[in-house]
């Protein structure tokens, strides 16, 4: 009883707070087959609310695997353009969308990675115009989670399938806060502290930052028009609604060329169904020109090798290392909730939103104002109790951000 009244909680945030669902909208969800009785609670929630259309769209990991398997190479070089005209209109019409993580982290381990690069690069600029909806924050969007079995046993590995996917549950309950009494409530109020973050930060104007932590030393410059973000948003319509749950963070994107040093990581990073762990990146005017990995070189290599600008920075993210996810101890290996527990970087493309009138920016405005543009975005996690970040103002001067993992303000 108690696990069900969780999941109603679970639902009624999501589709309340996660996406905010509008009367006589319209709502996409992105699920696994193995999330079945869940995605049924959203929708009928979102049915409730006013909600249009739900449309689902289901995902089965084995057929997945199977194409990576036995599909021709040639398959892996096309995407289906009726898929992604559909998005776009959906978007356009001011639908929203859900994407709800459950997959199986190594879902691809042994795939050959030039498949997995190929059906990314297409997948890209298929759904360039579609992103772009997504970045700009034009229209509600939110990426959930819910436990498959696979990920539950990558994440306890010594329980049996039963017991790991409860305390898998029990864990996403925590991080998104769901086992408290009223978590829309709790969330309303998480964000308006995110928020009083990003005024600081906003206000502070600072003009580059400083990490160091052991394997860290990197300098990253900002823009002068740039906006820090966190916790909930709105759409072009006005209406709010958190990208993330759970969320940590906030965040801005850097001018893309300016960023210099080396930075290590300190969390594996599921890319791609492969696991990349133990991985270092240098940068020099801004562009990655060295990485190693200790494991996943190959999909490392992939990832930054996708296009031009998976070489640049697209965002930075503050996140203190005392957050409910740091404290649960827990590697999720999932990028919704370990970076979350960690201040991370992302490669790839930055967001219009994080500049000052660059929503209404066209692609070249927004490149000559320094936020880089790619068809990915993937963020890893950098953070750590043993990171310092130092804020540079204009006149030089630099003042504590972050202390041993923490806020320092």
């Amino acid at each position: 009883m108690s696990f069900q009244k969780n999941l109603e909680k679970y639902a009624k945030l999501v589709v309340e707070v996660g996406i905010n669902v509008q009367p006589g909208q319209t709502m996409v969800i992105n699920a696994s087959i193995q999330v079945a009785d869940f995605v049924r609670k959203i929708v009928k929630r979102a049915y409730e609310v006013g909600a249009k259309h739900v449309y689902v769209e289901w995902q089965d990991e084995i057929c997945t695997r199977l194409k990576y398997d036995l599909a021709p190479d040639e398959a892996f070089n096309e995407y289906p353009m009726w898929k992604a005209e559909g998005m776009t209109t959906i978007a356009e019409e001011g639908g929203a969308y859900l994407y709800i993580e459950s997959t199986d982290p190594e879902l691809l381990k042994g795939v050959n990675p030039e498949r997995i690069g190929n059906a990314s690069r297409v997948a890209g600029s298929a759904l360039q115009k579609f992103r772009e909806y997504t970045l700009a924050d034009k229209i509600s969007w939110s990426i959930v989670a819910a436990p498959g079995p696979a990920w539950a046993k990558k994440v306890f590995p010594d329980k049996n399938e039963e017991d790991a996917m409860n305390a898998l549950w029990n864990a996403i309950f925590y991080a998104t806060r769901v086992d408290q009494e009223d978590p829309v409530a709790i969330w309303k109020k998480h964000n308006a502290n995110l928020h009083e973050k990003v005024a600081f930060l906003n206000k502070k104007r600072y003009k580059k930052l400083h990490y160091r932590a052991p394997g860290t030393e990197l300098t990253v410059e900002l823009p002068d028009t740039h906006i820090w973000c966190g916790g909930s948003t709105v759409n072009s319509d006005g209406a709010e609604f958190n990208p993330n749950l759970p969320t940590e963070e906030v965040f801005t994107s850097p001018i893309s060329g300016r960023t210099q040093g080396v930075v290590r990581s300190t969390k594996p990073l599921s890319y791609k169904g492969n696991l990349i762990e133990n991985f270092m990146l240098e940068f020099q005017d801004g562009r990655v020109v060295n990485y190693e990995a200790e494991i996943g070189h190959e999909s490392l290599k992939q990832m930054i090798e996708l296009d031009e600008g998976a070489h640049y920075l697209g965002e930075i993210a503050l996140v203190p290392h005392d957050s409910p996810i740091s404290n649960s101890n827990l590697t999720f290996f999932s990028t919704l909730f370990d970076e979350n527990a960690s201040n991370h970087l992302a490669i790839g493309a930055g967001f219009s939103s994080s500049i000052e009138g660059g929503t209404e920016m066209s692609k070249e405005e927004l490149k000559e104002a320094g936020i880089n543009d790619s068809m990915t975005h993937v963020d890893f996690m950098i953070g750590s109790a043993e990171m310092d970040i130092d804020g540079e103002t204009a006149d030089g001067t630099k003042e504590p951000v972050f202390r041993k993992g923490n806020w320092a303000f």
